[in-house]
């Protein structure tokens, strides 16, 4: 007890680490709570994080900066017209189109099931079938019943989009435009010991920007890498399974895993045990190679290295906390314990010796 009495009294004798802690509590406390309230503030500040790195390019370019959001929010504008008048019609039919035929893909896959008992008797008994078909049966039924609640609750959903493509826009120029008012206007406000606090988020700040424009790019080559390759195989789904493999980069390790598993069952409903499909299996493994020791290593050479342990700890817990945000920000969250535990002790250390 002395030897925690003693650490609490260290660390809030000094007024930096004392606000530090409280403004981190406030921080999480205020996602926590207001996380959904505040998603298009949130994804409006991931793209305005986004956008910096080009407008930054821009003025050292010798544009001022008005000049340099204006172009590149302009470009960015004319993006999403293109994915939403261009890819998200595609989506769209791909995805009804899978959806009407799942039950033929069930059809067919039971009926090779059933052929297993028949064929290795010794690995895989009646009843196992049986089992692995009812638990198929019920999770298609399952879903099923997900698409349809979803399909009602469509109305609502489109408002909310539509809602959210008149907000993000706008908080992401304000966001861009004046960004510095913004920054200097919360900094006034801080009270004078803060220096840890400026310490760790100049550090959080180089990561968070560096990651964001990292992953964004690492989505869009694998997104379109993959779709040329599916598509010039002819698989089916082509889009939508592409987009799914571009998707998974956001989950390092899981991501991939779990995208393969639909990506070669799809393959196989449509081949089966065929050439083309070992092809596309080869392409596949090709492309998860050089996304993980060529591109990942390229894009985040700046990106503090974490063990891979401490990232899936990361993920679990941050995407308990916030969903999608919390798995899409849990590297730079990571970061941000790796930089508060660096320089905690050292501070505190430094205070007692004075």
């Amino acid at each position: 007890m002395n030897i925690v009495a003693s650490w609490f009294k260290r660390t809030l004798s000094d007024p930096q680490v004392v606000f530090l802690a409280l403004l981190l509590v406030a921080l999480f406390a205020v996602v926590l709570i207001m996380g959904n309230m505040l998603a298009p503030v949130l994804a409006s500040i991931v793209i305005a994080y986004l956008l910096e790195g080009l407008v930054g390019h821009l003025q050292r370019r010798g544009l001022s900066r008005l000049a340099g959001v204006l172009v590149v929010y302009l470009l960015f504008l004319i993006f999403v017209t293109l994915v939403l008048l261009g890819v998200m019609p595609l989506l769209s039919r791909q995805v009804t189109d899978l959806v009407q035929q799942l039950p033929n893909m069930v059809s067919d896959g039971t009926r090779v099931l059933m052929d297993l008992p028949e064929r290795y008797p010794e690995l895989v008994s009646a009843g196992q079938v049986d089992q692995i078909i009812a638990s198929i049966r019920s999770e298609v039924v399952a879903f099923g019943q997900q698409v349809l609640s979803w399909s009602l609750a469509s109305v609502r959903s489109i408002i909310e989009i539509m809602v959210y493509l008149i907000l993000i826009p706008i908080l992401v120029f304000f966001f861009m435009k004046d960004k510095d008012l913004m920054i200097n206007w919360f900094v006034r406000r801080l009270p004078h010991y803060h220096g840890i606090a400026g310490n760790v988020w100049k550090d959080v700040d180089r990561q968070i920007s560096n990651y964001i424009r990292g992953k964004a790019w690492e989505i869009l080559i694998v997104w379109g890498v993959s779709y040329a390759t599916f598509y010039a195989f002819g698989l089916k789904y082509s889009m939508l399974l592409s987009l799914l493999v571009g998707l998974s980069v956001i989950i390092p390790y899981i991501g991939a895993v779990v995208v393969t598993v639909p990506l070669l069952l799809v393959a196989w409903f449509q081949w089966g045990w065929s050439s083309s499909f070992a092809w596309l299996g080869i392409a596949y493994a090709i492309i998860q190679a050089i996304d993980g020791n060529v591109l990942v290593p390229l894009i985040f050479s700046e990106v503090v290295n974490l063990h891979p342990v401490a990232i899936i700890v990361a993920i679990l817990v941050f995407g308990g906390l916030w969903g999608f945000w919390g798995v899409f920000f849990a590297i730079p969250l990571a970061t941000l314990v790796q930089s508060i535990l660096t320089a905690w002790p050292k501070r505190t250390l430094e205070t007692t010796q004075v």
